[in-house]
């Protein structure tokens, strides 16, 4: 299929293509200051403040199935999208409050806010690329292309709003960056409705029916509940985390359940599956790090420009999304050319390796920091380039991992379990980027970059061994995934 085919797409994709545009545009431009206004608005400590981030994204990974069943099940998938939509505009209106509020009522309207986030996005989250499943048929030739282009709608959009917001909180305050990511879903909700006649007949069973109102507003008054419920979890992290352990440790003996019913080759591919998952938790500990960790070790150790131009130190997180458009061209191309040799727990092993690097490269930079303690951003650059890579061959590939070797049966348990792996590495990632904290009133540049360099280096040599480890069994994991081996001797293995 030539490249110009890639564009020649139905309508319905341009619309879904727009909507999950804004909709990241509104998330990503939120979630690149979140932490620093905790900081610098609310007065939270930076550990308190990463902490509390990690259990947030926790509770909105873990709140995305919900959304899926919703939309799959009970009002539909483009009902859902709606719904999620204005859900998420309240939660950023109410941001855009507490921070005009300030002290003055802004830190417990925060906890509000951030629970209608957590269920609108969990709402939201999988009902687009649901319903843009549905616009083809099976064999539809166009559709990697179209989940191709659908991943880039994501990185534009984060990409516009972390370049965005954090110059607007800069320049007009807090209260007018969060309203920037309210008006992106304004206008998701608005574009959606006003094109909703090029998806009809397209979703899922519930959307080709009337309204079910008895059902729709259970669905409501359920979302609402869920969102002042998550919103008290916020403020009692103690629960919120002995939830997921709960959750977690229920998953994962379901899915061992499951596999240790069926024999040979299937049983083996769900046990490889699960150790992919597990080095899917190591990479999200990493990447939840740019908007906590990384975003203040760019506030406090690294010079303010980049290539010669003044940023703001929260726009250095938009280098993610633009590495990963950068090189999904070229991963595309490289995974057509080596076909089957480069398999699935390979990719998932060099990933593990870049990530490693992503943060080597910063413990070796200190080095060669300032007589003040302060970086070169091309170090900075290097970092985000390395963990964009990684992304690429891991998160980027997760969910295609599980379509590969998860029976058909089980696909949105397992992919729910995907999920889950997110959730369980925010919650993770918010007491390692804790651990990048200076002790109070401690502002000399030369030590906070001490510690940073402290922790990044021991990020980097952990991540190094599990490299190593992932590189080790990988060769094993591909022969058990080709059927070349006998399954029950190499599941035990595994």
């Amino acid at each position: 299929m030539s490249n110009l085919n890639v564009f020649k797409q139905p309508k319905q994709f341009y619309l879904i293509f727009s909507i999950e545009f804004w909709e990241r545009f509104g998330f990503y431009g939120m979630q690149a200051i979140l932490a620093v206004y905790l900081v610098k608005i609310l007065g939270m400590s930076e550990s308190e403040s990463f902490i509390l981030f990690g259990a947030f994204s926790a509770l909105i990974f873990g709140s995305v199935a919900i959304g899926g069943w919703v939309g799959d099940k009970v009002i539909g998938t483009k009902r859902t999208i709606t719904l999620g939509a204005l859900i998420l505009t309240i939660g950023y209106a109410l941001l855009g409050v507490s921070a005009s509020a300030g002290n003055i009522g802004g830190s417990g309207l925060i906890y509000v806010a951030m629970g209608f986030i957590t269920m609108g996005n969990g709402l939201f989250k999988a009902n687009p690329s649901s319903l843009l499943a549905k616009v083809y048929d099976q064999d539809d030739k166009r559709l990697d292309g179209a989940f191709t282009m659908y991943y880039m709608a994501i990185n534009l959009g984060s990409f516009f709003s972390m370049l965005l917001t954090p110059w607007i909180a800069s320049q007009f305050g807090y209260g007018m960056a969060f309203s920037v990511s309210a008006v992106g879903l304004i206008i998701t909700v608005i574009n959606f409705l006003m094109c909703s006649r090029m998806v009809k007949g397209v979703g899922s069973e519930p959307d080709l029916i009337a309204v079910n109102k008895t059902r729709y507003l259970g669905v409501v008054i359920g979302a609402v509940a869920l969102s002042f419920l998550c919103s008290v979890l916020l403020q009692h992290l103690f629960y919120a985390h002995a939830i997921l352990v709960v959750v977690g440790i229920t998953i994962v003996v379901l899915y061992m359940k499951e596999a240790f019913k069926i024999q040979g080759l299937e049983r083996a591919k769900m046990l490889v599956a699960f150790a992919l998952m597990l080095q899917g938790v190591v990479f999200f500990v990493l990447y939840f790090q740019m908007p906590t960790s990384l975003n203040f070790f760019a506030i406090h150790n690294i010079e303010h420009n980049l290539f010669g131009l003044s940023v703001a130190p929260e726009q250095f997180q938009a280098l993610n999304p633009f590495w990963i458009m950068i090189a999904s061209p070229i991963l595309a191309i490289a995974y057509n050319n080596l076909g089957e040799r480069f398999a699935m727990p390979y990719k998932f092993a060099f990933g593990m390796v870049l990530c490693a690097l992503s943060f080597l490269v910063l413990k070796f930079g200190a080095s060669f920091a300032n007589a003040d303690g302060i970086m070169s951003s091309n170090w900075l650059v290097a970092c985000y380039a390395f963990q964009s890579l990684g992304e690429l061959l891991v998160s980027g590939l997760g969910l295609a991992m599980v379509a590969q070797l998860v029976p058909q049966r089980m696909m949105g348990f397992a992919m729910g379990m995907w999920f889950l792996t997110s959730a369980t590495a925010a919650v993770i990632a918010g007491w390692v980027a804790a651990l990048t904290t200076a002790p109070a009133g401690l502002t000399d540049a030369n030590q906070t970059l001490a510690i940073y360099s402290d922790v990044f280096g021991k990020i980097g040599y952990a991540t190094a061994i599990v490299a190593v480890i992932t590189l080790m069994i990988a060769p094993k994991l591909t022969r058990i995934i080709r059927g070349e081996t006998t399954g029950q001797t190499e599941a035990a293995s595994a």
